[in-house]
């Protein structure tokens, strides 16, 4: 199955949180489930409990199955919590480090400047939006144009604060991954114990 390309509003209000990052999002008109009558709704069961929460996580991150599977068995070969491993390297994405610092207004908006090939990463091109970054990487825009919209991008997300693990050159539209994320700068509703509980059945 390839990406969904319906209606970004519609999956944040099944989730009940704002996942397609748009600033007039429907979920402010229609706060219920999309397809549900009222009187038909039901309380949930435990297992859809957890479900809906790792859904939220993919859909958060632009994730499909196969890329989330890949990223829950890298967080639970490593050492400490698979939760917090998990949304940590679900943080270093490249996309996820433009739209944090940004020079992306949405995910998927970051996503495409990646894979335009519009980014570089210590000096060299990377157009995969999953690119892990690591301590002291340079992050920088690649063309002049790409410069423009990354600075045009940077004045219209100001009010974003960027997180204390990346150093943001907005007038140079480059940005220095100085550490590693950090759990509780991570702002987005996510119960990572739920996600783990059904993703290690």
């Amino acid at each position: 199955m390839g990406r969904y390309t319906g209606p970004k509003c519609r999956r944040c209000r099944r989730e009940g949180h704002s996942v397609c990052g748009c600033k007039k999002c429907a979920l402010t008109r229609r706060d219920r489930p999309p397809g549900m009558v009222r009187w038909q709704t039901k309380k949930p069961s435990e297992y859809a409990f957890r479900l809906r929460e790792k859904q939220k996580v993919k859909r958060i991150y632009g994730l499909l199955e196969r890329q989330f599977r890949r990223f829950f068995s890298m967080a639970e070969r490593a050492k400490g919590n698979t939760g917090e491993n998990l949304l940590v390297l679900l943080e270093r994405r490249l996309d996820n480090v433009l739209y944090r610092a940004g020079f992306g207004t949405t995910r998927p908006f970051a996503r495409q400047l990646v894979a335009h090939g519009h980014v570089t990463v210590n000096g060299r091109k990377v157009d995969v939006a999953s690119y892990l970054v690591r301590p002291g990487d340079l992050v920088q825009a690649r063309r002049e144009k790409a410069v423009q919209l990354f600075k045009a991008n940077h004045e219209d997300t100001k009010a974003r604060n960027a997180p204390s693990w990346l150093e943001v050159d907005g007038e140079g539209a480059k940005l220095k991954v100085i550490g590693l994320p950090k759990r509780q700068e991570i702002e987005d509703p996510i119960s990572e114990q739920l996600i783990v509980e059904i993703a290690s059945r």
